[in-house]
């Protein structure tokens, strides 16, 4: 069986992490680099930087703090928030990102999906889904979770990986920041629906979540920030706990 793995999500606004609720109310959490570096010694198996303005003020995600964050850690790292086009992907990969993640350009522009696919490889595509529960499915949102589309997640995720995304970001957005739990229905639905590994993320507060995502949820992975970044559970005592309940983990 193959390792689950844990991911650190570095939401930056002008060059500083910051982390809110339900995508509003955002707080300071430090600079990126550091929180990267400290991540990387303490056994994080991968780092995603989401840049959470880049979209909404039409700019890319900061070539600097790709820079600096890839010089400190030896490990995946993805980047999104702004890729909107191919030059936007390379300039990414081309400060030092192995992925890159798409949002509201794929369901845009669903074919650069294919395109990037075919430029990188599959594993390199991330497709991040913002969603909401909404009666009797998860509706897909955009713009930081404040535009709504006529997009169902489930419906979306499968012609995201038909399209040729190597993963799916999943995001709970009524999750978001709340420390209550993943959204284990919805991240189920999505990755029994795939072929692709799905990364859960929205709500991670205990460890007892993250055993409860990959195992109802069938996650592939799970993303978390606020917990790591203020130093509330280390990443070293998670991955314990999780070998210790029978969950596979790279110790």
């Amino acid at each position: 069986m193959l390792s689950k793995r844990i991911i650190a999500c570095l939401d930056v606004r002008d060059g500083r992490v910051v982390k809110g609720v339900n995508f509003e109310g955002l707080r300071e959490a430090g600079d990126p680099a550091a929180l990267a570096r400290r991540y990387n010694v303490e056994g994080i198996d991968e780092i995603v930087i989401l840049d959470v303005t880049a979209t909404l003020e039409a700019r890319q995600a900061r070539a600097q703090t790709i820079r600096a964050v890839a010089q400190e850690i030896f490990l995946p790292l993805a980047v999104g928030g702004g890729i909107r086009t191919e030059d936007d992907a390379a300039a990414a990969i081309e400060a030092g990102a192995d992925k890159v993640s798409l949002n509201t350009a794929a369901l845009q522009q669903p074919a650069l999906i294919t395109t990037l696919a075919q430029r990188y490889g599959s594993q390199a595509v991330v497709v991040a889904i913002d969603a909401k529960r909404e009666g009797g499915h998860f509706g897909v949102y955009v713009r930081s979770g404040s535009t709504g589309t006529a997009r169902d997640a489930v419906d979306w995720a499968r012609e995201a990986a038909d399209r040729g995304a190597g993963e799916i970001l999943l995001t709970s957005i009524d999750k978001d920041g709340t420390r209550s739990g993943f959204d284990c229905e919805m991240t189920a639905a999505v990755s029994t629906a795939v072929p692709i590994p799905v990364i859960a993320s929205g709500g991670a507060g205990t460890f007892e979540h993250f055993a409860e995502v990959f195992t109802t949820g069938c996650a592939d992975a799970a993303l978390a920030a606020s917990i790591f970044h203020f130093n509330e559970h280390s990443v070293v005592a998670l991955k314990q706990f999780l070998a210790a309940r029978g969950v596979p983990v790279r110790l």
